[in-house]
């Protein structure tokens, strides 16, 4: 039966032209001969321990007798212009199909949407609204059907409900629904009752949106569901069993082979049952120790075929076999990770990168940025980076990698990029970095006048030049020539950028700290 389904989803994936290709794509050539499509039990990749597994503690908690395989290595989220999930994709490659033409040199506000302002007081003070880390915006552009179901069904919608519809969620415990095209609120906003920082998760084939909270207003932490029809939370959970005290999810979940995969800060890797509307139940759970301690997560699960990949607070890089849900290998990269994994097939072979903060190593260490074998673990290169850490009053700015990197495409294909916070280890407090996939070796840097925690994004060019998109803690969004380096705009909106961008078409959509979510574009002037 799940052989079956496979084949069923590799025909429809196949037959809808559009761009990108997974992992197991194969190419027919044109004569009688028919091409093998492989079968799901030749993708799956080996149930095996590796020796560097061993320093993992750990539980898998099943709740029936049942097998919980996969039904497929699609990755629902490739094949479409929506983002439904962080970075994009299983692979968090954040392949947001970014265009523009020629050489861009302005970045042009669209429009600003202004949320709430909260000043209630928590036990890590008050948060205000707009959005916080990572806080990426979701986009959906809903078929006829999808909409005339929504109005059939939804009390929610506005007059200014439309068919291309952004969806993020705020530090005022709201998630705001706008129209894409105009700003304006295309629903009423859904209460998440907690502060929410990270990103949110669209389920459209269920008509689910999930998502974590981060920090306790009035009510208990945990994840949840909400169901976009009836506009109502239809599941939370908060786990009094995991083998860490603190119930916070800031991490993105995703879906795959059918279920949905949800780390979180109290030490567990979740696999979900999904339904219409919200979730079932867990059904198995991975809780882990490493040298005596419960790890939280606050990275998103990255996904090659029925491997997972994620970083912890404590430097740990695990790799779990998603149907048994147990560890296949570990890697140490020393100090708190919180930037996701981003996986890359490289002439056949599946590489991850990460890197880590300075944060257990003190007021100044070593952000370690590896590219490692994503089915051994085995280390490739490492670039040392020299960081520190900024202690403020009532609070401490880490140094290293909080973003997420980007994988060079066109002509940087070659490349990775990722916003570094130095904190005054060098000449800027914070760096885009650029290095080579190849031996890690740093191509250029990109000096900031403050640190960065937002992730970068890319738009490619009619000749498959390759430009960067990213803002700083200062409130500078920057247009950055990808091969080189060089600044080819930068524009002072306002305020803290911690927040990860999504780019459609030339559009670039991202919150703010404050208040703002804002929609700008990516043009030559004169355009």
């Amino acid at each position: 039966m799940a052989q079956a389904l496979f084949l069923l989803f590799w025909v429809m994936a196949a037959c809808t032209g559009m761009g990108g290709q997974s992992p197991f794509s194969v190419q027919v050539a044109d004569s009688d001969t028919v091409a093998h499509v492989p079968t799901l039990e030749e993708l799956t990749l080996p149930d095996t321990m590796l020796p560097s597994a061993q320093v993992i503690d750990y539980v898998v908690e099943t709740a029936d007798s049942m097998p919980h395989f996969l039904s497929d290595y699609v990755d629902r989220y490739d094949r479409t212009d929506r983002v439904m999930t962080f970075r994009k994709n299983l692979l968090r490659d954040a392949d947001f199909g970014g265009t523009v033409k020629g050489t861009p040199d302005t970045i042009e506000t669209v429009w600003t949407y202004h949320t709430p302002y909260r000043t209630d007081s928590t036990r890590f003070g008050s948060w205000g609204g707009g959005t916080g880390w990572t806080g990426q915006p979701l986009y959906a552009h809903w078929s006829e059907a999808e909409i005339k179901q929504f109005r059939q069904q939804s009390k929610a919608l506005t007059a200014d409900f439309g068919a291309e519809e952004v969806m993020v969620g705020s530090l005022c415990g709201k998630a705001f629904f706008l129209n894409f095209m105009t700003g304006k609120p295309s629903r009423q906003p859904l209460d998440l009752y907690n502060v929410v920082k990270g990103t949110m998760s669209l389920d459209p084939e269920l008509m689910n949106l999930y998502s974590g909270q981060g920090v306790s207003i009035a009510n208990p932490l945990g994840c949840q569901a909400f169901d976009l029809l009836t506009h109502q939370r239809t599941f939370f959970f908060n786990d009094q069993r995991a083998w860490r005290g603190w119930h916070a999810f800031d991490s993105s979940p995703i879906v795959a082979g059918g279920y949905l995969f949800w780390p979180g800060e109290n030490g567990s890797l979740y696999k979900f049952e999904r339904k219409a509307g919200g979730l079932l139940h867990r059904v198995e759970t991975l809780r882990y120790r490493v040298h005596g301690a419960a790890p939280g997560i606050e990275s998103c699960i990255c996904v090659y075929r029925n491997y997972g990949f994620f970083s912890d607070n404590h430097g740990n890089v695990i790799c779990v076999n998603l149907n048994t849900m147990k560890p296949v290998w570990h890697y140490d990269n020393h100090d708190d990770s919180d930037g996701t994994v981003v996986c890359r097939v490289e002439d056949g072979t599946p590489y991850i990168y990460t890197a880590c903060e300075v944060d257990k190593q003190g007021d100044s260490g070593t952000c370690h940025f590896v590219k490692l074998k994503a089915l051994t673990g085995q280390r490739i290169w490492e670039r040392q980076i020299a960081c520190q850490r900024v202690n403020l009053p009532g609070k401490t700015l880490d140094g290293g990698m909080y973003s997420t990197p980007l994988l060079g495409s066109g002509d940087c294909k070659d490349m990775i990029f990722a916003n570094i916070c130095r904190n005054g280890a060098s000449a800027s407090r914070g760096e885009l970095t650029a290095l080579s996939t190849v031996d890690g070796s740093v191509k250029y840097t990109v000096p900031y006048g403050n640190f960065c925690w937002s992730s970068p994004v890319k738009l490619l060019n009619e000749r498959g030049q390759m430009f960067i998109f990213t803002g700083d803690a200062s409130g500078y969004a920057r247009l950055i020539e990808g091969k080189t380096g060089r600044v080819l705009c930068k524009k002072l909106v306002g305020a803290n950028f911690e927040s990860s961008p999504i780019i459609v078409g030339n559009a670039v959509v991202v919150g703010c700290r404050g208040t703002m979510i804002n929609k700008f574009v990516i043009k030559k002037k004169g355009e």
